[in-house]
């Protein structure tokens, strides 16, 4: 089974894909608002695994996380 074939990681890919910049959980958690964050954690941490985004975290141990499409970066010319 792929990773995107569950409804919530297809709605994270698509939140994540029309962002101009970079999310905080809480941001994706905002918009997916009957997803608990355990769950949501989950499907981007399994998401950031199978390199369809990726995620950094930020702040002093507050379990605070930044997420991007893959590539998005990347200069296009």
């Amino acid at each position: 089974m792929r990773r995107t074939d569950d409804k919530i990681s297809r709605a994270i890919l698509k939140i994540l894909l029309e962002a101009k910049s970079p999310l905080e959980t809480k941001e994706i958690e905002l918009v997916l608002k009957n997803v608990t964050r355990t769950k949501l954690l989950y499907r981007l941490n399994l998401l950031r695994g199978d390199q369809l985004i990726r995620g950094k975290a930020i702040g002093s141990g507050k379990g605070t996380w930044i997420w991007w499409r893959n590539k998005v970066f990347e200069n296009n010319g």
